[in-house]
């Protein structure tokens, strides 16, 4: 399917590059703040820019505004590429945002040519290609790096991607919008930010809700996972990208092969609920996680490696600054940790897998086809939001109450909504309001 290949090219391209860009930025001299800004440019650009882009999407046609947009994000990696100093890095980034509509104009495109019946599985597969493309492109990025040591290849690599997704669209995807079903034809006076209005729809409101909280806590594991494999199993970025890989693997499995056919059976009101619930309890597991390091772990060679890595190796610690984690004991060596964590994963990445495709089709149901692209931008836009805060709250919360409360909250924090969710959505919920 075109739309799939596109999409996974278009992350390939972008998860190169997010590993690093806390390289880029210190390479010219960035302080912790500064870093943390490069990081949240790019969500709180796309704060703005997607929920215009999704109504320009609405308006004019998917494959107009999916060029456009896979053009500028293909100037943002040059520019990135080219870059001699932080405000251009800064700068590179805020327009991919701004302008980087990529993946929800294409579920909007997704939605036009899928049924009630089919539109979480369709959605799923721009979220299998969205992981597909995280496993992908930061080895394609570290490899880059290792054989160059060259910040401006991994850029160009991303860039090449880019382009062949602007070919692929080009020649291969065909317009799902036509004419005649586009906003105009309802709505004569074209306002970009209108899609706001489909805030006021019932039962709207409370999806973006889910699936920002959703996407808060999701985010702020993924943020905050380094710090707390190092601070209870002595994991570093070796360790760290097995399991990511494995989450990786578990997510594009759910939503490529099984997110449609769970649906269909159970309905999406109910799989949304039963993700709340699997996401809550993996958290909950992993605040639980014994303090065990691996069976390989030494205190000092740990410490001798830290003091090697003088730039921050993730975003949080970018955000906040430096963050003073104890290690574990080298005394009591085992793989009683490693085991609980990788336990704890698999109903954090199902979870993660089957809740974001239900809401949009959802959300989708909500609303008539000629504004498929404004609702979708407004749910991507709350997922950027969720994105930019996510780091920064979860960073804090580790600087003054340690690595375990985040995911004890954010367990608990899910397991309410899931409660709240069967009492707020409908049992009717798959029909269509509008």
């Amino acid at each position: 399917m075109p739309i799939f290949a596109l999409t996974f090219v278009d992350i390939l391209g972008l998860t190169i590059i997010l590993p690093l860009l806390h390289l880029y930025a210190v390479a010219y001299g960035a302080s912790p703040l500064q870093v943390g800004l490069v990081a949240a440019s790019f969500p709180l650009a796309q704060l703005i820019g997607v929920p215009v882009m999704g109504a320009l999407s609405d308006r004019f046609g998917r494959k107009p505004l999916l060029l456009i947009s896979q053009v500028t994000t293909l100037l943002s990696f040059i520019m990135l590429g080219l870059a001699q100093s932080l405000e251009v890095i800064i700068l590179s980034r805020l327009i991919d945002g701004l302008f980087g509509a990529n993946i929800s104009t294409a579920q909007a495109a997704l939605s036009d040519i899928t049924d009630e019946k089919t539109r979480a599985q369709g959605l799923g597969l721009t979220g299998a290609a969205f992981g597909l493309g995280f496993v992908l492109g930061p080895a394609i990025a570290l490899i880059a790096l290792e054989i160059t040591d060259n910040l401006a290849i991994p850029a160009f690599t991303a860039a090449v991607y880019s382009f062949i997704s602007i070919l692929l669209t080009l020649f291969f995807f065909t317009e799902t919008l036509p004419p005649e079903q586009r906003s105009n034809k309802t709505s004569p006076r074209f306002n970009p930010f209108a899609g706001i209005k489909l805030i006021g729809i019932k039962g709207v409101t409370f999806l973006l809700v889910l699936i920002f909280a959703e996407q808060l806590v999701f985010f702020g594991f993924e943020s905050l996972m380094g710090l707390f494999t190092l601070s209870h199993l002595g994991l570093l970025g070796q360790g760290n990208a097995i399991y990511f890989l494995f989450i990786g693997i578990i997510l594009v499995t759910v939503q490529a092969r099984y997110i449609g056919k769970w649906s269909r059976k159970y309905g999406e009101r109910n799989l949304v609920i039963s993700a709340l619930v699997l996401l809550s309890i993996g958290l909950l597991l992993v605040a639980s996680t014994p303090k065990q390091p691996h069976p390989f772990y030494v205190t000092e060679r740990v410490e001798f490696e830290l003091r090697k890595q003088a730039i921050a190796s993730n975003s949080t610690e970018a955000i906040i600054g430096d963050i003073q984690i104890p290690l574990p004991s080298d005394e009591n060596n085992g793989v009683s940790g490693v085991l609980w964590f990788l336990v704890a994963l698999i109903p954090i990445s199902i979870g993660a897998g089957l809740v974001r495709p239900n809401i949009n089709s959802m959300l989708t149901k909500r609303v008539g086809k000629a504004e498929y692209g404004s609702i979708l931008g407004l749910s991507a836009s709350v997922v950027s939001a969720g994105n930019a805060i996510a780091p920064i709250l979860g960073g804090l919360l580790v600087q003054n109450y340690g690595t375990t409360l985040p995911f004890l909250l954010g367990g608990v924090w899910l397991g309410g909504l899931a409660v709240l969710a069967v009492m707020v959505i409908p049992q009717k919920s798959m029909e269509k309001v509008l």
